[in-house]
């Protein structure tokens, strides 16, 4: 028996090395919370799906933990490469409602821009790494093309949203490497203009878009304006969100995702599921382990003694809060709607898994140190 549990406990440990347990433990609260939120919104077998595919991330997550930094660091350009492979396969084979977003592997869909989630900030910090620091024009031009690419083929697909968050994680790698702050001013000065334009400009500017991408234009400027068509999303989903108040109608007694006025309450909507039958202090509680996680990996990227650590788990947590950023600004009619899911409590799961893998990379910068700056 004695032999059994020293088995046991060698088991144990031998599976945890290389896992960072905090950090472990926020994800598997946000894990749990976004499953019951799925069982709610729609049913257990959302959940047995979900729960597989977070076990698959989990997987991947723990198996990326286990390699050490330095070796990560050398098959980046390698699995930078590999992600893009499938990008480039679904102009030919993919499927999408919009566009061609997605690839049909018969036992699940897998959508390939969600890979670059980890791939591209990855490839930019492995890039940076072997230059000197803070990065020159030609270094920032070479890195631009690194994420420029990839960035323009899911814009092509057409996928605006999952472009944004792409670009943004390559963008962040190179805000960590000591870019001066005046290039973000002038971006920042840019895409406030470009907000203005969007809101103030006439619809005739955006002839080139799609019919379903100028929709979601005129419902971001005023939802009331269809309230039974292109509206209705950000209107009942504001409608959620406020009828929670502060303690939430109860588990599974949201009236708004039980009657199917929320619309896609699963994937893009799951949050304002979420905020009505939790209510504020759900909400709060969310946001606090979204907050933790988001520090925890700050905190990860300043105790990382060389520059590939730093950048990549610096860049995976400030990506993470862009992807709350953005769904919550969504459902609550703050932000145009771009199909951004709500990390680790929407329905999904390419992103799910990609997800869980980023934050192997974090693991293993912090378990796997090098000694020197390597």
């Amino acid at each position: 028996m004695k032999d059994f549990l020293r088995w046991l406990k060698g088991l144990a440990h031998w599976l945890g090395r290389g896992l960072d347990w905090p950090l472990l433990i926020a994800l598997g609260a946000l894990m749990g919370i976004g499953l019951a939120v799925l069982d709610s919104a729609g049913g257990s077998g959302l959940v047995m799906a979900q729960g597989a595919r977070f076990g698959v991330g989990l997987v991947a997550m723990w198996a990326i933990a286990r390699v050490p930094i330095l070796r990560i660091r050398a098959w980046t350009p390698l699995v930078y490469a590999i992600s893009m492979l499938p990008l480039l396969a679904v102009f030919v084979l993919g499927t999408g409602k919009y566009g061609r977003q997605w690839l049909n592997l018969g036992f699940f869909y897998l959508q390939p821009a969600e890979l670059l989630k980890v791939s591209m900030p990855m490839m930019v910090a492995w890039y940076l790494n072997r230059v000197p620091l803070p990065p020159r024009f030609s270094t920032v031009l070479v890195a631009a093309a690194i994420l420029g690419v990839p960035t323009a083929l899911v814009m092509l697909q057409p996928d605006l949203g999952t472009a944004v968050l792409i670009a943004a994680s390559g963008v962040f790698v190179l805000y960590l490497s000591g870019l001066p702050w005046w290039w973000f001013i002038s971006a920042g000065a840019l895409g406030g203009s470009a907000v203005a334009v969007v809101v103030f400009a006439p619809m005739s500017w955006f002839s080139f878009l799609r019919p379903y991408q100028q929709d979601r234009i005129m419902t971001f400027r005023d939802p009331d304006n269809d309230p039974l068509g292109a509206g209705w999303n950000i209107i009942q989903s504001k409608i959620a969100i406020g009828s929670g108040g502060l303690t939430g109608k109860g588990w599974g007694h949201g009236s708004q995702s039980h009657l199917n006025f929320i619309p896609e309450q699963t994937t893009d909507f799951a949050f304002s599921v979420l905020s009505e039958e939790f209510g504020w202090i759900g909400v709060a509680l969310v946001l606090a382990l979204y907050l933790f996680v988001i520090g925890r990996c700050l905190w990860i990227a300043v105790e990382s003694r060389d520059g590939f650590s730093r950048l990549v788990a610096g860049a995976t947590g400030l990506s993470f809060f862009v992807y709350a950023l953005v769904n919550g600004g969504m459902i609550s009619g703050l932000l145009p709607v771009v199909g951004v899911p709500m990390p680790l409590i929407s329905y999904g799961g390419t992103a799910a898994v990609s997800l869980l893998a980023g934050f192997g990379l974090v693991m293993a910068a912090r378990v796997h140190r090098p000694v020197h700056g390597g």
